[in-house]
């Protein structure tokens, strides 16, 4: 190829894939050994070294999508996470964390980070002065999340970025919610990008995953960690991930345009209290979205007025699913009191901003004719219960 930077969905598509020298087959084959000779060969490869053909060929997909040197697979997001947290973190270290935040992430630092000596602190919001004002001397590394889960804030990647390599400390990112596809933190100087490959990259609902994106160095401290933990993927479903990823430029950005669409619905539908999705320009960090994401995202979230059951409308949909987890070719909404965010306090959620009635939505890729028309009748026998209620 006369280019040597490949577009998005060439790399989806090509980047990784194993040759099929005997057949000559279109597709990587798929190698289900778990044990590998270690005589004579270059490479003593082993499951939970992360080395077997079809885990090298994924991870050389993924570090392409997210513009890094290298990167690992792992058993599920929170694997990815805590791997990576616990590779940089020891006793005596401090965290500076983001205040918006995934329910799981959240839970693994209150409840794991105290018995292993190391200290955390919360950002009051997610400004770069409210990062800086964390900072402790013994500080070592920065997460954010950003879009965050559920509330689609939006933090300065390039600030947190620049604030990190100044105090010589480790930026990551669960990148989760954007996917490479909307965004490429390292480009703005995030050192370590982290994913629930479960959501976009898996994108059919029926597969767990996790991923986690850097420059060599980096990888190889969270390979050693790693190789303890066990955490690795097994190869049949790596092979059905590699798979899903050819599509899953194609899938996001149909998302994305799908998610604009009912966002803009939503906020100007007269039933609907609040709307957050950075593609609105009502979003108070549209701009700063604008300048480093290359598209806005499939997800977004929603409160009815006070005066509507969410529950009873959740119930009432009929086309889209009231179902854990997201970003599935399926559009589904949850309460994110009732999961993402169930194991944080509702003190802790009203601290986020995470009201009771707050409706995460995972925007899939039907017409969006036919999401609103759904939403529309579940408002409709809403509309008409609390009717009945109130005479």
């Amino acid at each position: 190829m006369g280019k040597t930077k490949k577009g998005l969905n060439t790399i989806c598509t090509h980047v990784g894939e194993i040759v099929d020298e005997k057949f000559k087959g279109a597709i990587s084959p798929l190698y289900m050994s778990s044990s590998y000779a270690f005589e004579d060969v270059d490479v003593k490869r082993y499951p939970r070294y992360f080395n077997t053909p079809n885990q090298e060929g994924l991870a050389k997909k993924i570090a392409a999508l997210e513009h890094a040197e290298s990167a690992l697979i792992f058993g599920s997001g929170m694997a990815a996470v805590s791997t990576a947290l616990m590779a940089f973190l020891r006793a005596g270290d401090h965290i500076v964390l983001q205040q918006t935040l995934y329910g799981g992430t959240y839970n693994l630092v209150t409840e794991v980070f105290d018995k292993y000596g190391i200290s955390y602190s919360f950002t009051e919001g997610w400004k770069p002065e409210d990062f800086e004002a964390k900072i402790q001397d013994n500080t070592k590394v920065i997460y954010i999340e950003t879009p965050s889960n559920p509330l689609l804030t939006i933090t300065d990647l390039e600030a947190i970025g620049k604030l990190s390599k100044t105090n010589g400390i480790v930026s990551m990112i669960d990148n989760t919610f954007a996917s490479p596809v909307n965004q490429n933190p390292i480009d703005f100087g995030i050192d370590v990008v982290i994913h629930s490959a479960t959501k976009y990259m898996g994108g059919h609902s029926d597969i767990c995953a996790g991923a986690v994106a850097a420059k060599q160095e980096h990888i190889e401290r969270i390979f050693q960690l790693a190789k303890n933990f066990g955490g690795s993927l097994s190869d049949y479903t790596v092979w059905l991930l590699e798979r899903s990823i050819k599509t899953m430029g194609l899938r996001v950005k149909a998302q994305n345009t799908n998610a604009q669409r009912m966002a803009e619905y939503l906020y100007n539908n007269e039933d609907i209290e609040s709307v957050y999705y950075p593609g609105l320009p009502s979003h108070p960090e549209h701009e700063l979205a604008k300048s480093q994401m290359n598209g806005f995202g499939g997800m977004l979230s929603f409160e009815l007025k006070e005066v509507f059951d969410a529950q009873k409308f959740r119930k009432s949909l009929q086309l889209i699913k009231s179902s854990m987890s997201l970003a599935g070719v399926e559009s589904t909404l949850i309460s994110p009191a009732e999961t993402s965010h169930a194991l944080m306090s509702a003190e802790t959620r009203a601290e986020q901003g995470i009201k009771d009635g707050l409706i995460r939505f995972s925007v899939g890729i039907e017409e969006p004719e036919d999401l609103i028309a759904d939403i529309e009748q579940a408002l409709h026998k809403v509309r008409s219960t609390e009717s009945v209620t109130t005479h």
